[in-house]
């Protein structure tokens, strides 16, 4: 027996409740595995709401992210007692994920946990966490270094641009942090970003080209500020976008890729490659300071999740949150 946070429906509506499986009803997988960690993300708390159309089928256990141990394996790849991590693959949205104390899963799924990192650690980088570091490589990869100037974060007090602040301030980028709460500003600070750039500024209607402002960019909203990002973009620049919290559509134009020789890349950590996975998450081990963390992360139970899912559709919530088994 083991506790899970299941969804499920009645009159059309999204109901979230604790409740207490048997290790029978949860769906078949090579690997068996107690988890000692999951994580509320954006993407989460839309689907424990029902706010969004985040989950296929009921009932459904939601958590895109977890982290433990494995109990039982039939793949070769694993053994028991072996720590692992995964994000993405569906987990949590077809299938069932890692608001439970017990999940079984594919083995192609898991990445083995990197070396001098615990499962809590895991999951305060989490899916977030691997998202900014994939956009960090996508930088780097268009030839974005320090020396180049300015580099912009936008959603910066998100789970995504919380980490990729503090990861790019680490290598030693100059990092300015887009954020609509000022309240946010000493946390930002605290974890490297060198200016604040109000949110109100940068959702105002752009021309075709504005002013060079930013080396590269790293962008978690969409929409306009995306598109003001891409005008604010110095020649030869890099913007990595991976979110769209402020909507799907991006109103520009050509005029910052075919004159400026902006490259805008596109960001996924759902489907990434297993070799890609495993050197985001090792740089993650190495790259991302430690002292940061004690800023981005704070811990939930299960029974918090309705709440705190709620709260950070309403940004209420900053950096990331920890759903602890245990609690």
């Amino acid at each position: 027996m083991f506790r899970a946070l299941v969804l499920d429906q009645q009159d059309g509506k999204t109901q979230a409740q604790v409740k207490t499986l048997q290790e029978s009803q949860l769906p078949p997988g090579e690997v068996l595995v107690a988890v000692d960690y999951s994580s509320l993300n954006f993407k989460d708390g839309l689907a424990v709401t029902g706010t969004g159309k985040i989950v296929s089928q009921f009932p459904m256990v939601p958590g895109i992210d977890l982290a433990g141990r494995v109990l039982e394996s039939s793949d070769a790849t694993f053994a028991p007692g072996d720590e692992v991590v995964l994000t993405g693959w569906g987990v949590g949205e077809r299938y069932w994920g890692g608001m439970a104390e017990k999940a079984r899963l594919k083995a192609e799924w898991l990445v083995p946990m990197p070396q001098d990192m615990d499962a809590r650690t895991a999951m305060m980088i989490g899916t977030a966490g691997l998202t900014a570091m994939l956009c960090v490589m996508a930088l780097e990869e268009g030839g974005l270094t320090p020396a180049a100037g300015p580099v912009l974060v936008t959603g910066a007090a998100g789970g995504v641009g919380s980490v990729a602040v503090a990861i790019l301030a680490g290598l030693g980028y100059e990092v300015h942090a887009v954020t609509g709460r000022p309240e946010t500003e000493a946390y930002l600070k605290e974890l490297g970003a060198h200016a604040l750039v109000s949110r109100e500024s940068m959702a105002s209607k752009p021309r075709a080209l504005e002013g060079q402002r930013w080396a590269g960019a790293i962008d978690t909203v969409g929409d306009t500020i995306l598109a003001r990002v891409l005008a604010e973009t110095c020649y030869g620049g890099t913007v990595a976008a991976c979110g769209l919290a402020a909507g799907i559509n991006l109103p520009t134009t050509v005029m910052p890729f075919i004159l400026r020789n902006v490259r805008l890349q596109g960001v996924d950590s759902v489907m990434c490659p297993l070799s890609r996975r495993q050197q985001a998450w090792q740089r993650l081990a190495r790259e991302l300071p430690v002292t940061a963390l004690g800023e981005i992360g704070h811990s939930i139970g299960l029974g918090e999740v309705p709440e705190y899912a709620r709260r950070i559709l309403d940004g209420q919530v900053r950096g990331r949150v920890i759903v602890d088994m245990s609690r």
